[in-house]
Parts: structure tokens; sequence; C-alpha cells
């Protein structure tokens, strides 16, 4: 079934009115949907609906609401991915799979290490990236779109670190507690609390990958005292473009499913 996002705004009485252009091509050249066709509406805001098309032409798409739902696809934990940010099209693969194992954002992180240069044109970048996160959204059908943000330094990123319930820090030099180590910990304390144990669980995470180079000395000194929890992901070193999408798999598995 197909899906598209709109606007709240774009939800009006028993009707949802879309003119995105780029989505009414798609949906009349390139799935050949037509009038009394069904698919699926995300608001990208707490709502999914599913609709019927009742007219569409080059300027609107009028869909009639037959059923609205709260979202069913989307996960309770809010994880946002900060990325050293990888040379050359690392990137898009990490965002790609980021998006469909879950991930509710992805911040690219300017490193100490890190080989690519701001030379004026990130925000074209940042443009691209947030097309492979709304492309990756529709095939796996969840319910908002993760937002790609834009590239900031280590600093900046150190001072948003204390809005997260939990952040992980996976460190190739890290030998004595793995990912599977901490998360079972937070899991058994939150299923000993004597309450639901998902009301205990975390609920924003923040999860934190070097670049090629991975983390200098000093961010990682930085992380430690801004009581980022260290662990490993396992005996082997895993590359960046790889890191991120297996320690988000990680978490998810653990404080989700």
């Amino acid at each position: 079934m197909s899906r598209f996002f709109v606007d709240p705004s774009d939800v009006t009485g028993k009707y949802i009115y879309l003119s995105d252009r780029s989505d009414l091509h798609h949906m009349k050249k390139v799935l050949r949907l037509s009038i009394g066709d069904e698919l699926d509406v995300s608001d990208g805001a707490a709502w999914e609906y599913h609709v019927k098309i009742e007219a569409l032409d080059e300027e609107e798409a009028k869909l009639r609401i037959l059923d609205k739902q709260k979202f069913a696809r989307e996960p309770r934990l809010q994880v946002t991915l900060y990325q050293g940010i990888p040379k050359a099209g690392k990137m898009e693969g990490i965002i790609q799979k980021s998006v469909e194992l879950g991930v509710h954002a992805i911040v690219p992180v300017f490193m100490e290490r890190t080989v690519v240069v701001d030379k004026g044109n990130f925000g074209k970048k940042q443009d691209r990236w947030q097309k492979i996160s709304d492309e990756a959204v529709k095939q796996c059908r969840r319910g908002i779109i993760p937002e790609v943000g834009s590239a900031v330094k280590f600093s900046a990123m150190l001072d948003a670190l204390s809005n997260y319930d939990l952040v992980l820090f996976p460190y190739e030099n890290e030998e004595n507690r793995t990912i599977k180590d901490c998360l079972r910990r937070i899991t058994r304390r939150a299923e000993a609390s004597g309450t639901d144990a998902r009301c205990s669980l975390p609920e924003t995470v923040a999860i934190i990958i070097g670049p090629e180079g991975g983390f200098s000395e000093k961010e990682v000194r930085l992380l430690d005292e801004a009581a980022a929890e260290r662990v490993s992901l396992g005996k082997t070193i895993l590359r960046t473009e790889t890191a991120g999408p297996a320690a988000l798999a990680m978490t998810m598995y653990e404080l989700e499913l």
C-alpha cells in the first residue's frame, strides 16, 4: 500500500488535500493511481489515515478519509544518531539503514578526525540527505520522517547531550563493558522498579559515532565528563558506516521490542 506525507493543516474534516507536486507526479505517473484507488497518508505528527482518491489533477489530490489511527509502526523510543561525518557517499547509506531501523533524528557532526570539510555546500548535502530519509520512510511505512539536522561542531553536540535520558558512545578501545551489558543493566533496573517496566525505560537516547579515524583522546575525555556511556560493540572493529546502524539495532532490540 502506497504511503504519502502531508502537513496536519492539510487534513480538513473528512478530507485530506495533497498538493506537493513531486507526490502528485509519483502518484499519477509512477504508481499509476487514479480516482477510486486507496492509499495511506501520515500527518507526520500523530495520525495515519487510510484514504480513497476522490479527485486528482495536476494541482491537487482530494482524498476522502476512510479510517484514522494513531501511528502503529512508530517506535516509542526516540533515538538520535550523532554521526561523525564520513567520506564520500557513506552518509547516504547510514541514513537509509538508520531510518529503516527506527531512528528519530540524525545529526552530522564535525569531529577532530573528520576528513570532510565544509566548503560552503553543506546546505545542498543536507537537502540530499533529507531526501534519502524521506524515501526510506515511504519504503518502510513509518509514521514520521526523521529529520537530518544541520551539521554541527563537536562542542555543540556536547551541549545538547543533557537533553537525553541515555547517551551511548561506542568506542573501539573499550574493553570492559559491551553495549549489551549497559542496556541489560537498564532493563533489569526497570523490571525491578515495581511498576510497568516500559514506563521506567529511557524515552530519549543519543548514540554518538566517530568518523573513519574514530574519536580523538580529547573527545573521549569530554564524552566521559559529559556522563556518556562508553561501550563496545563487540570483538571486531566496525566501520563508521556500520557502527551506527549496528548500535541502533542493538538499542532498539533491548529497549523497544
